[in-house]
């Protein structure tokens, strides 16, 4: 009896933990529009327990040239972002290293090849604290 509550209580303690691990994800769908104007291609809530999040883009209106990205509701030290293409072809690194106020923005991002079909979006982060609330990432692509 003693063995399976040992056990038990193991198995509890690794989900505990893993679920620290696991990103978020959300799928988006943009909107068609004229070229040259920014589109929303979605929001993620950056969790204190996580240190990434991913948005999915789904087509139809998937190509896109430059990204940037807003925070909102909280500060955010963004660390990186990595940009995986439809093709196949290696992940874009994007190193941002940039500790965004609460309301602020990121530069804009041009992605290398210029106009690419873009699969998902991924931020790797730090939180700036507990009491600071969760920031909102809203990420938006120019064709």
């Amino acid at each position: 009896m003693k063995t399976k509550f040992i056990t038990a209580s193991m198995v509890l303690l690794m989900l505990c933990v893993s679920s620290s691990t696991i990103t978020a994800q959300q799928v988006a769908v943009p909107r068609g529009g004229p070229v040259g104007s920014w589109r929303l291609l979605g929001t993620v809530t950056a969790n204190h327990t996580a240190d990434h999040d991913a948005i999915i883009v789904a087509g139809p209106y998937d190509f896109f040239r430059r990204l940037k990205f807003k925070v909102t509701n909280a500060p955010l030290n963004m660390r990186k972002i990595l940009v995986r293409y439809d093709d196949g072809g290696l992940p874009e690194n994007v190193e941002v290293r940039y500790n965004i106020p609460q309301g602020g923005e990121s530069r804009e991002i041009d992605l290398k090849g210029g106009r690419r079909k873009i699969k998902s979006v991924e931020f790797w982060y730090d939180t700036k604290g507990f009491l600071n609330g969760r920031a909102n990432v809203t990420l938006f692509g120019i064709k």
